[in-house]
């Protein structure tokens, strides 16, 4: 009983970081719209961002180590709340690039804490259900912090308070908790050759992912306020795309489990490409047209990344899941941060919709590599395949989570997680000073 409610406690740590996190992404975008900062500077900000989080997602199992799992939480929590509250206090682009850096790098640290404590309460038969669940709360909390900003709007203090005060809750289910802290945090052994050798199909997804998304999910917003959106309008729009999004990954999941899983890329990203320039084309203003183009847009592009991971599970050797993962991660991480500033480039000197260039080239570019590759080495048998795996919004993606999912069953043990004793000096409750002592933790 007592790990049941504790893991639906993390749960709710979880979807309260979540819910903050979707809140503040598309607040920034908006607010720095109405606020007249350069595109560019818009662009930094989604930059920012994707480096902190990759940067925390690398160093933060360090700072873990030193002080544990339950202060290094709550300070992560802390500098996300601090953030957010100074993005009120220091309204210039700047500032929020650098915030936006520091949020980054709180956010993967905190999510990654969480996803350690969830690990570690999850056997083998229980992973794969506590894996679902996490992704479907961390889709569902993400979207409803988008859809708050309808009813907060963007002007005033009020949205970055909520979001604040989300963040601080969050920390609350660690915080009490009197059990055992769990084992260290992942370490992601990265190898790039690995992974490319093993696919090259999967790397090259990774990257143009990290440069369509990214590129979308920092700018789109901007676009939707340059075309008439208000800020009930522009959640409005980001929560049909990530709904659909969320939708279209069982569907197509279980599809790339029975067929070669390069025809769904294919079909995905082509078909994410098309709606990409039909969006150059029409340049639709505020009304259903946008939300259409949108709601699609999401159907298509959200599950490629999930299906490449997939493919590239399918022809990795046993114990290298991790390794192959870990490298998409950091090729993810890249694109995330170069794409919002190359589009904003395009943007600027071309117009809003230039946004959409850039999400149709790279997309384009997969189905081609996906395509070419087809005629190069044959598919896995279905038979010899692990099962498709839905995943979390690819900016939420992080080595504890990576840990987490089933598949790494097998390999846990390369993404560092060995068993080490806490520190006497950080056990926090006698309980656990008692555990240290006898070598129990």
């Amino acid at each position: 009983m007592g790990s049941v409610i504790k893991i639906y406690a993390l749960f709710l740590g979880s979807a309260l970081l979540m819910f903050g996190g979707g809140l503040q992404g598309l607040l920034l975008s908006v607010r720095g719209a109405e606020e007249e900062f350069s595109l560019l500077s818009l662009g930094l900000i989604g930059t920012g961002w994707s480096v902190g989080f990759v940067a925390g997602s690398i160093g933060v199992a360090s700072i873990v180590r030193k002080v544990g799992h339950i202060r290094a939480f709550s300070v992560m929590a802390a500098i996300g709340t601090i953030t957010i509250l100074l993005n009120l206090l220091w309204i210039n682009d700047i500032s929020w690039i650098v915030l936006r850096a520091l949020s980054g790098f709180c956010f993967a640290g905190a999510a990654m804490i969480v996803e350690s404590w969830l690990n570690e309460v999850a056997d083998n038969k229980s992973r794969g259900t506590i894996f679902s669940i996490y992704v479907t709360i961390n889709m569902a909390a993400s979207t409803i912090g988008q859809l708050a900003m309808s009813v907060t709007g963007t002007a005033g203090y009020v949205p970055f308070v909520l979001g604040a005060i989300s963040f601080i809750c969050a920390v609350l289910p660690t915080a009490l908790t009197s059990s055992p802290q769990p084992r260290p945090l992942s370490s992601a052994k990265i190898d790039i050759g690995l992974l490319y050798r093993t696919s090259p199909v999967a790397a090259i997804a990774a990257f143009s992912v990290g440069m369509a998304n990214g590129s979308f999910g920092t700018l789109a917003p901007v676009y939707g306020y340059e075309q008439g959106l208000d800020a009930s309008g522009i959640a409005l729009l980001f929560a049909v795309a990530a709904i659909l999004g969320a939708v279209a990954q069982i569907p197509f999941g279980r599809l790339s489990d029975r067929i070669d899983r390069r025809l769904v890329l294919i079909g995905l990203s082509g078909g994410a490409a098309v709606i990409g320039a039909l969006t150059v084309i029409i340049n639709p203003t505020a009304g259903w047209m946008m939300y259409v183009l949108f709601a699609l847009y999401g159907f298509a592009a959200n599950p490629i990344y999930a299906v490449a991971v997939a493919h590239a599970n399918d022809f990795a050797k046993d114990g290298d899941f991790a390794k192959i993962a870990g490298g998409m991660l950091l090729i993810l991480g890249v694109g995330l941060a170069i794409g919002p500033a190359v589009a904003s480039m395009i943007m600027g000197a071309w117009s809003p919709v230039g946004l959409f260039i850039v999400t149709a080239a790279f997309h384009g570019a997969l189905a081609v590599t996906a395509f070419l590759r087809m005629r190069i080495r044959k598919g896995k048998d279905a038979s010899e395949r692990a099962p498709f795996q839905p995943m979390g919004n690819d900016k939420q993606v992080t080595p504890e989570s990576i840990v987490l999912d089933p598949r790494a069953d097998s390999d846990s043990a390369e993404m560092g997680h060995a068993e080490e004793p806490v520190p006497d000096e950080l056990a926090t409750s006698p309980e656990e000073k008692r555990d240290v002592q006898d070598g129990t933790v």
